[in-house]
């Protein structure tokens, strides 16, 4: 029971649930990429090289090929997501940095001194007596 308990404790988690969504949104994104390579850059790199890379093997023996045209497109593939990866990655702390920044410049700094209730005077923060009046200051 104490296991069902901490189960459902780690599967509420707020951060399980963008764990989920981004696994998800993810395999939905590398069907883009895979169309991108294989029917845009594929065909570009074959006008260029005459052929598709997908198209390239080496037969080994009989049946058995190396299918090195497929790796490299596996390659491409990787490249692609690792870019767009680092993109918004990148604008994600591009945008947090600011949000940051303005949450400092709006929060006041903390106060470093007080005024003294017996000759009004100005006292650091930390002081327990006036240097003016030295009047015992509480806190």
């Amino acid at each position: 029971m104490k296991i069902l308990k901490e189960f459902k404790e780690f599967i509420s988690r707020g951060n399980v649930m963008d764990m989920a969504v981004g696994i998800i949104i993810g395999g939905a994104f590398t069907g883009i990429v895979n169309s991108l390579v294989n029917d845009i850059i594929n065909p570009l790199i074959g006008m260029i090289g005459g052929t598709d890379l997908t198209g390239y093997a080496l037969v080994l023996k009989d049946e058995a090929t190396l299918n090195y045209g497929s790796f490299l497109t596996a390659i491409i593939n990787f490249l692609i997501m690792a870019v767009v990866v680092f993109i918004m990655i990148k604008s994600i702390n591009t945008m947090s940095k600011a949000f940051t920044r303005k949450k400092k410049e709006e929060e006041p700094a903390a106060p470093t001194t007080k005024v003294c209730p017996f000759c009004k005077s100005e006292v650091n923060i930390e002081a327990t007596r006036c240097p003016h009046c030295t009047s015992e200051l509480s806190e």
